[in-house]
């Protein structure tokens, strides 16, 4: 019987998506919805913004990467995986030191062991833990769309 591999999940969102990550050891293959990344994600910026957690921690080539992402678009899916990835890395990093209790970051962004980087202080100094909550604003009675209004006539 095979040895079941470690395996650390994050869940990420991003407008109206969501994105359940789950990483193993590999040698780092990402798989969208059982698709290859380069194939689910028809442009390049959208497979540049899932690979910048993995980039910032120096971490490139060493998991596999599962997401199961609903809902949204393109851009909004991208978003959502990036934030489950970087969720993902930290609990892998809690795991590896053995850390309980949360990790406090210093001013100086230098935390953990012997005040080197740790993965929190680098991808929350990057942006990528913070949830980015901007939705796209509901239609409202009487105007186009959210606040475009329809055009004054004085005669």
């Amino acid at each position: 019987m095979a040895k079941a591999s470690v395996q650390y999940y994050g869940t990420g969102r991003r407008k109206t998506s969501t994105a359940r990550v789950y990483l193993t050891k590999g040698n780092g293959e990402i798989t969208v919805n059982k698709t290859a990344l380069d194939d689910y994600f028809g442009r390049k910026t959208s497979r540049m913004i899932v690979r910048q957690p993995l980039e910032v921690t120096k971490m490139t080539g060493q998991f596999d990467i599962k997401v199961t992402v609903v809902g949204g678009g393109i851009s909004g899916q991208a978003g959502a995986i990036r934030h489950g990835i970087a969720r993902a890395l930290l609990q892998y990093e809690r795991e590896a030191l053995g850390i309980v209790e949360p990790i406090e970051d210093d001013e100086s962004g230098e935390g953990g062991e012997g005040g080197k980087k740790t993965f929190r202080s680098q991808l929350r100094r990057a942006g990528y833990l913070t949830r980015d909550a901007r939705e796209v604003e509901r239609k409202k009675v009487g105007r186009h769309k959210a606040r475009k209004r329809p055009q004054y006539s004085k005669r």
